[in-house]
């Protein structure tokens, strides 16, 4: 399971030109979903990003969490975070979860990050032709992949 984070001042998803999901200060979350990926993933990731300490304290360090300075999540399912471009020049995506294992795994990070973030996340639709748009502070970009826990 592969994430993007993206701390940002403003973030939101329109999908048919309507608004599903919005925040101000927080993380939009990029999560691809990889066939091999299972719910210890899950549980592993939500715990890194609910407690990644890059939003700035007093001094402007990067020290404080999204529940420190009253941040939200905007998460959106994104299966092209596992294209592999090593042949040609078309990405291939078969690394990338199908639905029916996608789907849930995708539904239980949202369950997870709620449930530590004591917050209600914005979301897009997974599966959709979604248009993002965000600000991105700092900029600050971190990426996360499951499988580099050590």
């Amino acid at each position: 399971m592969r994430a993007v984070i993206q701390r940002v001042s403003e973030a939101s998803v329109i999908i048919n030109e309507l608004a599903t999901g919005e925040i101000k200060t927080g993380l939009l979350v990029l999560l691809g979903i990889e066939e091999a990926d299972t719910s210890a993933d899950v549980a592993w990731l939500a715990q890194k990003i609910a407690n990644l300490r890059i939003f700035a304290d007093e001094n402007d360090l990067m020290n404080k969490a999204l529940q420190d300075v009253d941040g939200k999540i905007l998460l959106i399912s994104q299966f092209t975070l596992f294209a592999q471009t090593k042949k040609g020049n078309r990405p291939s995506f078969i690394r990338a979860a199908k639905p029916d294992v996608a789907i849930p795994l995708y539904e239980q990070m949202i369950k997870e990050l709620e449930s530590l973030t004591k917050t209600n996340l914005s979301t897009g639709i997974f599966g959709a032709d979604m248009k993002v748009k965000l600000i991105n502070d700092g900029p600050v970009t971190i990426i996360i992949d499951s499988k580099n826990r050590e």
